[in-house]
């Protein structure tokens, strides 16, 4: 069982919200706004968040990135906002997973659940568990050590999160494949639709760490209208 906490200003909807939640299984905290979250995440902790963004006391993108400043722990955001410049700045400061208002207690659950597989080691498919019984994969100077989640780039580790760890290890392990979208989103992400906007997200950001752009890659190559591939460079 996940504790889950919801972060919600408006009683009714925070009150419906823990109700579908505990209903899914999950012990439910709540609180009304941004600093009564971060005491209760720091003092208490939590599995996963669920956090709206209109909160009284703190902007909830603002809540976000005091939170990602001490913990990991999974974020859910709750937005009215559907433009795709919001999401990615949500992404960017670090959510997980996003739900767009009006969304249904079932809509909620399965995102819920899903980040929740993900976040912990139940998350990883059989394909991770043999995955990480293999020594480690190297590919030109990358390193990739899955069993003791680290990678390396010419003998200097790679500051990574978590997705992005997982993102890497899977396009390190089939040096040269190309990778659909689908596939990441399926094996890295365990979601079956949507979500091509995170992976991309998460990609750049993986571009930046291996120092490269997308105009100029080393290691990571999109195949436009296919996918993606990791492969050694050739100079």
């Amino acid at each position: 069982m996940a504790t889950v906490l919801v972060v919600e200003d408006d009683p009714s909807v925070r009150a419906a919200l823990v109700r579908h939640l505990t209903a899914a299984g999950h012990a439910v905290r709540s609180a009304g706004a941004a600093l009564d979250a971060m005491r209760e995440i720091t003092q208490v902790g939590c599995d996963l968040v669920v956090l709206d963004l209109g909160l009284p006391d703190l902007d909830g993108a603002a809540a976000l990135r005091m939170l990602r400043g001490v913990t990991d722990v999974p974020v859910v955001v709750a937005t009215a906002r559907d433009d795709d410049a919001s999401i990615v700045r949500l992404l960017n400061s670090g959510a997980d997973d996003y739900l767009v208002k009006p969304f249904t207690p079932q809509h909620l659950n399965a995102r819920v659940a899903a980040v929740l597989r993900r976040a912990g080691p139940a998350g990883r498919d059989a394909a991770s568990r043999a995955t990480a019984a293999s020594p480690p994969t190297r590919v030109g100077e990358l390193v990739v050590d899955v069993r003791r989640r680290t990678a390396t780039l010419a003998g200097a580790p790679l500051d990574l999160t978590r997705r992005e760890f997982d993102l890497l290890a899977y396009l390190a392990a089939r040096p040269g494949v190309v990778v659909t979208r689908d596939e990441l989103l399926s094996a890295v992400w365990h979601q079956a639709y949507g979500g091509g906007q995170t992976i991309d997200v998460h990609l750049s950001w993986l571009r930046r760490k291996l120092g490269e752009t997308a105009a100029s890659p080393r290691y990571l190559h999109t195949v436009r209208g296919v996918g993606v591939k990791l492969e050694a460079p050739t100079a």
